[in-house]
C-alpha cells in the first residue's frame, strides 16, 4: 500500500520535484519504520522545522568562529548556546499527551509512570 502511494506521488510530484520520490526509493528502508508508529507519534517525532531551527541557531553561534582552542570549548559554548535556545521553546508538542500515552504503550518499562 505505501509503494503504491509512493507510485501515486511520483507521478504527481516528479515533473516539478523529481529528487524528493527518488530519495524515498533510496532510503525506503530506513523511511517506512516511521509509517508503522501511530499518528500521534507519528506527528510527534516528524519535527523537521524544529530540527532545521536549532541546526540554524548553533551554526550562527559557531559562524563566526574560524577554530576553537580545543574540543571542550567548542562543546561548552554550544551547551551555552542549547541553554539559551531552549529558554525560547514556549509551543508546546502539539498531541503530546496522545502521544506519550503511546509510547508509554509501545515501549512499556522504557518510559517513567505518567
Amino acid at each position: 500500500m505505501a509503494e503504491k502511494n509512493l507510485d501515486a506521488f511520483s507521478a504527481k510530484w516528479d515533473a516539478s520535484h523529481p529528487t524528493i520520490s527518488r530519495s524515498w526509493r533510496n532510503n525506503w528502508e530506513r523511511i517506512i519504520p516511521l509509517f508503522s508508529y501511530p499518528k500521534d507519534i507519528r506527528k510527534a517525532i516528524y519535527t523537521t522545522n524544529s530540527i532545521e531551527s536549532l541546526n540554524m541557531s548553533l551554526r550562527k553561534v559557531t559562524k563566526n568562529r574560524g577554530h576553537f582552542p580545543s574540543d571542550e570549548a567548542m562543546f561548552k559554548l554550544l551547551y551555552l548556546a542549547l541553554i539559551n535556545i531552549a529558554k525560547k521553546w514556549t509551543m508546546p508538542i502539539r498531541d503530546w499527551k496522545s502521544a506519550l500515552n503511546q509510547f508509554s504503550i509501545m515501549f512499556q518499562g522504557r518510559l517513567p509512570s505518567i
